[in-house]
């Protein structure tokens, strides 16, 4: 059977791929991108788009309760509508997978619907179809990873929660990174009694310490139930619900859901790496070089099925930068991953970009960094009777106090990190820090009027 051949040939419609896929076409390379899905991957369908939809409703419950300090005299909360919530937010993701498949119409991308799997170097199958590339690209994402525990089947995973139907009033959410901790805060001020379930002493444990530390306390005090130092030995379901046992002879508890988001693997299942001796990393992941190539000829991977750091931003940096130089003439250009700005959406939210105080210590010694500190309350919470901190820290290196690290947590993290971001890039020091005039009255003073 002959197979239809094109310049670029992409394994996966999400980030990554749509992004190598259209700067192809934008240089003049036929391109083409097998899915079996919606288009835009994890980040549009189950991820950061929905993710933050659900956070934005969340949000408007802080706004509801803070009101009355305000003046503002309403006699009772609002009431959400869950399923009114999830149709709309439903209906705007749909959108967004008509956008996509509209630029790809645009920029001439070929779109190939159905399930790929290589059967030749280079040449793959699609539902009885075969394609071939002159370059392949695998870009099939990640997917859930579940606990092998007895009684696992009665939970949903972090996929699973962005198909509930109803709001359940009692939930344990089993993790301890930022999925975790984003669903669980989203549950918990949309009014679920909310568990969160992690195995060590706090949450976030890969950021900075006084992030995750910080975030645990403004959890508790918000009403979550934290179960630290506890694991999951095994669920039973019973008409009043489901019950988690715990290892160690720790209290069960009873929810009716549990949500399961303790990371997520490569998706390379199925699609016939085996059969073209494509290398896997002891992780299950696609490996590959400096420039993204597999252990195959012109064979490249990128975005989630290669690993950390699995953050849409890079994938498309990454998608875009391999087409630039396979078709543009362009030279690669590395992305700096020690400086990825990267936005936690809790209940406060979290910026945090470069390295964390423990690792900057590692890196240059203990005499080397200096660290600057603030704990304060935005003005927002001036008027009113309950108060939240806020916590900011710089970390500072060299005798010049070169700013390599910045991490936030508070009302406003999230778009005030942006701007630093490029600051640290750019080789910023203390002096420019304080060198520039603050905005007041803002949060994001107080990064420039530290001592």
């Amino acid at each position: 059977m002959s197979a239809e051949h094109f310049d670029l040939l992409v394994l996966g419609g999400g980030s990554a791929g749509l992004a190598a896929a259209r700067r192809a076409a934008k240089h003049g390379a036929r391109a083409a991108i097998i899915e079996n899905k919606q288009l835009g991957g994890t980040c549009v369908n189950v991820g950061c788009v929905p993710k933050k939809v659900m956070w934005h409703a969340a949000q408007l419950v802080h706004g509801f309760e803070d009101a009355a300090d305000y003046g503002f005299d309403l006699a009772e909360l609002p009431t959400l509508g869950w399923a009114k919530l999830v149709e709309r937010r439903e209906a705007y993701l749909r959108r967004l997978n008509g956008i996509y498949a509209s630029n790809l119409d645009k920029d001439g991308v070929t779109r190939i619907e159905g399930h790929g799997r290589f059967i030749g170097p280079r040449l793959i199958d699609v539902d009885g179809q075969h394609y071939s590339g002159e370059h392949v690209v695998i870009a099939t994402g990640a997917k859930p990873i579940w606990p092998k525990v007895d009684g696992v089947e009665h939970g949903i995973d972090s996929d699973g929660f962005f198909a509930l139907t109803e709001q359940p009033k009692r939930v344990a959410v089993v993790g301890a990174g930022y999925i975790a901790v984003e669903l669980a805060g989203v549950l918990n001020t949309l009014g679920s009694e909310t568990h969160l379930i992690y195995r060590r002493d706090t949450v976030l444990r890969s950021f900075d310490a006084m992030l995750g530390k910080s975030l645990a306390e403004f959890m508790g005090a918000d009403g979550m139930h934290m179960h630290g130092y506890s694991t999951v030995s095994h669920i039973d379901k019973s008409t009043d619900g489901l019950t988690l046992q715990f290892e160690h002879d720790r209290a069960p508890i009873t929810v009716d859901a549990v949500v399961f988001a303790i990371g997520r693997a490569p998706n390379t299942d199925g699609i016939g790496l085996d059969d073209v001796g494509i290398a896997l990393d002891e992780f299950g992941r696609v490996r590959v070089d400096a420039e993204d190539q597999t252990s195959a000829e012109c064979v490249y991977a990128l975005g989630d099925v290669v690993g950390p750091p699995e953050l849409t931003p890079v994938a498309i940096a990454k998608g875009r930068c391999l087409s630039d130089r396979l078709f543009g003439g362009l030279p690669a250009t590395p992305l700096d991953l020690r400086q990825i700005p990267t936005v936690i959406f809790a209940h406060p939210p979290i910026g945090t970009v470069g390295l964390s105080e423990a690792d900057a210590r590692a890196e240059y010694g203990d005499s080397a960094v200096r660290v600057y500190t603030s704990t304060f309350r935005a003005l927002y919470y001036g008027v009113l009777d309950h108060k939240r901190e806020t916590r900011y820290k710089l970390v500072c290196v060299g005798p010049e106090q070169r700013v390599v690290g910045l991490h936030i947590i508070g009302m406003g993290s999230d778009e005030v990190l942006q701007g630093f971001a490029v600051a640290l890039r750019m080789g910023a020091t203390k002096q420019d820090l304080d060198a520039t005039l603050a905005i007041h009255p803002t949060s994001g003073e107080e990064l420039v009027t530290m001592t």
